[in-house]
């Protein structure tokens, strides 16, 4: 049985509804991420351009998947269940799969933005992972 993954991003997506890949995110002007992924690169050393963008990220954490909506820009976060071969990605230290397409089963949080707490807790969680990786000092 696989975990109950969830994902965070395009929105106004309803039940029943596939997410494939190619939906990228908004740019916001003045936004020093955003102006990274226009050039192909990573700010800070985070939120660097999709090793593949031929398929659609999941993730069982889902303050993690919350995260990545409101990188979108007010994004709506999912539960979602795989539709093709699920595969482990390397790119994230937080557990992360991607499928070729995900079905969503339900809307979890419309217009997403992460409270203080949140941001703090999930900072928390990803300076844990990225040291279980052996990447963070």
């Amino acid at each position: 049985m696989s975990p109950r993954l969830f994902h965070g991003g395009v929105p106004d997506l309803r039940v029943g509804e596939v997410i494939e890949p190619g939906h990228g995110r908004r740019h916001h002007d003045g936004c020093p991420w955003c102006e990274a992924r226009a050039r192909g690169e990573a700010h800070l050393g985070m939120d660097g351009p999709s090793q593949h963008a031929d398929r659609v990220y999941l993730t069982p954490n889902r303050l993690y998947a919350k995260h990545y909506a409101s990188l979108w820009g007010r994004g709506d976060l999912y539960r979602v269940e795989p539709m093709g071969e699920l595969a482990r990605s390397t790119e994230d230290s937080v557990e992360t799969f991607t499928a070729p397409a995900a079905r969503v089963v339900a809307i979890l949080d419309r217009a997403v933005l992460l409270t203080m707490s949140e941001r703090r807790r999930l900072y928390r969680e990803w300076e844990a992972a990225d040291k279980r990786q052996g990447g963070a000092p």
